[in-house]
């Protein structure tokens, strides 16, 4: 008997579908305007608990320091660096509206380099031009950094240079 009703359900279901179906070809097959092509929207997740939001904690933005110089990158990239990297112990590089404060490393290479291990930024400079790598994933951020005076066929105003310079 139970089987004998589901049938009977499935039926009539399927002959609704059907005649719904055929309407509605007929009806798409009469109209003269094409229709207009409609994007699915996903649908958003709904939040149980609404966060407040925080203008102050979302637009931090650090400001460049003032006296920065530019360094133009490769790819359109480019980041502000204050400091005289031929005498100070710590350069300011303004990076994606943060500002770091990177402390002068030693290098046996000649290059002059700057990291601070806490943020995992590096900067690498060598006479041609500047690199700016990121510790924490391994990550090359900007490369073939130079200055004004660098595109122009000036090296870079790196401590091994200025000491060439003296002797």
């Amino acid at each position: 008997m139970k089987k004998l009703m589901i049938a009977a359900v499935i039926g009539a279901l399927s002959t609704t579908m059907l005649s719904v179906a055929t309407d509605a070809a007929a009806q798409t097959a009469t109209t003269t305007k094409p229709a207009a092509k409609a994007v699915a929207k996903r649908p958003q997740p709904r939040r149980l608990i609404k966060r407040k939001e925080n203008p102050a904690k979302e637009a931090k933005v650090d400001p460049v320091p003032e006296g920065a110089e530019k360094w133009a990158c490769k790819d359109g990239l480019a980041f502000e660096m204050k400091g005289d990297m031929k005498r100070d112990q710590i350069v300011t590089v303004h990076w994606a509206n943060k500002n770091y404060n990177l402390p002068r490393e030693a290098t046996t290479t000649g290059a002059d380099r700057f990291h601070d291990a806490a943020t995992g930024m590096d900067l690498v400079v060598i006479p041609t031009k500047a690199m700016l790598f990121q510790d924490k994933d391994s990550s090359r951020l900007a490369d073939e950094c130079k200055t004004t005076a660098m595109t122009q066929g000036a090296p870079a105003p790196t401590q091994s240079n200025a000491i060439n310079k003296v002797n």
